[in-house]
């Protein structure tokens, strides 16, 4: 009995369970085909999402009647939100409940919200009035009061929704994969790749059917696109229900951190030391290690996956160790090795999130001021005129490409060559689109010169008029954005997945989301400072007119390539000193 008894244990994955609640069994849950399901999951919610944010901004400057300003604002408020909510989702799925139960919750919330805003776009009473926005006419009146109530309303039900989506789903995928075996963590690996690659088939979709939708069909069928897509996420995701492991919530992450920080504080500088001479956890500058680890097991040390088996923290942060090697009077003080060294990582990989955010400041501009130039520009294509926000077809065609390129010749290659697991580190990936960010701002500048100069010599200044310049000068800041998103992204949601604790993995990888929010965040505050710097003196400011051909524009882009640039240094400097948690051996 004693046999059988240790038998089931073993089958069992410790720390899951299934949908009903009842102990996950290997074998029978988790694992790629479970995973498979998160995946197609993803291509509905992105489209969904996309479907409306990649062309709301022209929504909001012909229906709602804001300026391109204005528009490109609440464009990035909105997304801001949407992707800084998904800590909410993150905390909560870590917390309180399993990912499982977040995705289905925050999906009938996004669900709301897109019915919410479909009703305004069908019924012209919840409307602003239609103008026209010719020579001598009327100023057009900008939405207001119970009408501007509904838009938000909508807009930020659908944010909410979305955050906690973005907070949970690709936590729910990769705790799927065993990270205690090579198989399981390369499985990780590929379906961090593939989710990038779902997420860029839904935005494909998006940006092409049901953009065409919405600027020749009506907005009322985009957002019911958008509705639809949703609604059919959730019979698909609840169809894997039987194969999902979902990780048991184990109370407040912000709890474990608040108790060690407070821990070393009151701690003080004197007080009992430990007298262990112990194990002390090392850690190393490739995440995982070489493949069979050789390179950082020396003898008399032993390999290790988590800090439980360490009796002494590590040497970074070590005023953090005062946690445990003083003897706190308070028992509710009293810290593991495993607490302090949990509450290290989360400030280690904090640098690293703060770095990736002028990144996203970038990539925000393909949603508002990209947009609005390619709609100044011919959009033809043959007899096809194609729609301003149908532009990221071409960065997401490319990610569509790559990545299965990348991880099915790519990193098997660079295996081979550096002999380590990881093949290319997450650093390396991040660092890479951070490269690209750079070339893309300072492309975008000189293709608005050539725009702007295109404007002036065919006196179109203050014409409506599509300028004779084709739309896909454009599409060269879109390609270098787009490879930064892919290459940024899926390293990103790896590496904060990987690196952090497993009671925290839903909220550390929501920072991958968090940092989009605060780059959408980042961009509006730039936009508000340059105007107020360079708007003194009775001088128009960069990026104020009724006319994107009267803004500089390029100048504001040359701004970016140069804090980009700067940023890009600072992230050198904190990569080169980082080590990584799962690369670690326990030093006898």
């Amino acid at each position: 009995m004693e046999d059988g008894s240790s038998a089931r244990e073993a089958e069992r994955w410790e720390g899951y369970v299934d949908w009903r609640n009842r102990p996950a069994v290997r074998g029978r849950h988790g694992g790629m085909l479970a995973a498979s399901f998160v995946l197609v999951v993803e291509v509905l919610e992105n489209l969904a999402f996309l479907a409306n944010a990649s062309n709301l901004v022209t929504y909001l400057m012909g229906f709602m009647h804001y300026s391109p300003s204005q528009s490109a604002t609440t464009v990035t408020n909105f997304m801001g939100t949407a992707f800084l909510l998904a800590l909410l989702g993150g905390f909560l799925s870590d917390a309180f409940f399993t990912t499982y139960a977040i995705y289905l919750i925050s999906a009938l919330v996004e669900f709301l919200g897109l019915v919410v805003l479909t009703i305004q776009a069908r019924t012209p009473s919840l409307m602003p009035p239609a103008c026209s926005r010719g020579a001598g006419a009327a100023a057009c009146e900008p939405v207001s009061g119970p009408k501007k109530a509904m838009l938000f309303a909508g807009l930020y039900l659908t944010a909410l929704g979305v955050g906690g989506i973005k907070g949970s789903l690709p936590s729910h995928g990769a705790e799927q994969f065993d990270e205690h075996s090579p198989r399981g963590r390369k499985g990780r690996s590929t379906f961090f790749n593939y989710f990038v690659f779902c997420l860029s088939c839904g935005a494909l979709i998006a940006v092409t059917f049901a953009v065409w939708v919405e600027d020749n069909k009506g907005w009322q069928w985009g957002f019911g696109i958008s509705t639809i897509a949703i609604l059919l996420s959730i019979p698909v995701f609840v169809a894997g229900s039987r194969l999902y492991r979902n990780k048991v919530p184990t109370g407040s992450p912000l709890t474990t951190i608040a108790k060690v920080v407070l821990a070393a504080a009151f701690a003080g500088r004197g007080g009992a030391q430990s007298s262990s001479n112990g194990a002390v956890i090392d850690r190393a500058p490739s995440p995982t290690g070489s493949t069979d680890m050789k390179e950082y097991c020396k003898p008399g040390d032993i390999c290790f996956a988590d800090a439980e088996a360490a009796t002494e923290p590590s040497q970074e942060l070590v005023f953090l160790n005062r946690a445990v090697q003083r003897q706190q009077r308070c028992g509710a003080l009293s810290c593991t090795v495993q607490e302090v060294e949990d509450v290290k990582i989360v400030l280690m990989v904090l640098p690293i999130f703060f770095s990736t955010i002028m990144l996203n400041c970038c990539l925000a501009q393909l949603s508002t001021f990209s947009v609005e130039q390619a709609a100044t520009m011919d959009t033809r294509v043959g007899g096809l005129k194609v729609p301003p926000a149908s532009l990221p077809v071409f960065p997401v065609t490319f990610i569509i490409f790559l990545a299965p390129v990348y991880d099915h010749v790519i990193v098997p290659f660079a295996r081979r060559v550096t002999g380590t697991e990881m093949g290319i580190s997450h650093l390396q990936r991040i660092g890479t689109g951070l490269v690209l960010s750079i070339v893309a701002m300072a492309v975008a500048a000189v293709v608005e010169v050539k725009r702007n100069n295109v404007a002036s010599s065919a006196g179109m200044l203050d014409s409506a008029a599509p300028l004779p310049i084709t739309f896909f000068w454009i599409a060269f800041q879109y390609l270098f954005l787009g490879s930064a998103d892919l290459f940024t992204l899926a390293g990103l949601l790896e590496f904060f997945f990987s690196e952090a604790p497993a009671r925290m993995r839903s909220l550390a990888t929501s920072l991958s989301w968090a940092s989009l929010a605060l780059g959408y965040y980042l961009s509006s505050v730039l936009v508000t400072v340059v105007n107020s710097a360079t708007g003194r003196g009775g001088r128009r400011a960069w990026l104020q007119g009724e006319r994107l051909n009267h803004y500089h524009l390029e100048r504001f882009y040359w701004l970016m390539c140069v804090l980009s640039t700067l940023n890009y240094i600072f992230f050198l400097f904190l990569a080169i000193r980082y080590k990584y948690r799962n690369a670690g051996v326990i030093k006898g």
